[in-house]
């Protein structure tokens, strides 16, 4: 017998239109989170000057950990690269210092990914 229930139906729209809201906004402090970590390391970089601690790596990391959960939609890769993210952040918080070959890695593996996602077709809904 069918569900005569007919608040159900607007509360799962509802349910979906509130994860939505949630993927946007994770999606949206991801990628700024990203960004200002990228940013102080890029002008360390070209400008040879030395970034203040590791914070920039931190929030870099933990952006693409945010990022991560909002936009991948296979569970098994969004937890893989969520957990190397977290790594990563707590590797740099452990240690400390940043020394130059971390962020010449960090830079192309950016460019990298960047010049991916440049170039795929992105996904029919």
């Amino acid at each position: 017998m069918a569900d005569l229930d007919p608040h159900k139906s607007t509360q799962d729209e509802s349910g979906e239109q509130d994860e939505r809201y949630l993927n946007i906004a994770e999606m949206m402090i991801g990628t700024t989170m990203m960004f200002v970590g990228f940013l102080n390391i890029f002008l360390s970089i070209s400008g040879g000057f030395e970034m203040g601690g590791a914070m920039p790596m931190i929030l870099y990391f933990a952006g693409v950990a945010v990022w991560a959960h909002a936009v991948i939609k296979a569970p098994t890769l969004r937890y893989v690269v969520m957990g190397v993210g977290i790594v990563m952040a707590l590797a740099f918080f452990h240690y400390g210092e940043v020394l130059f070959w971390h962020k010449i890695t960090v830079f192309w593996a950016t460019v990298l990914i960047v010049v991916f996602f440049m170039f795929r077709s992105p996904a029919k809904s």
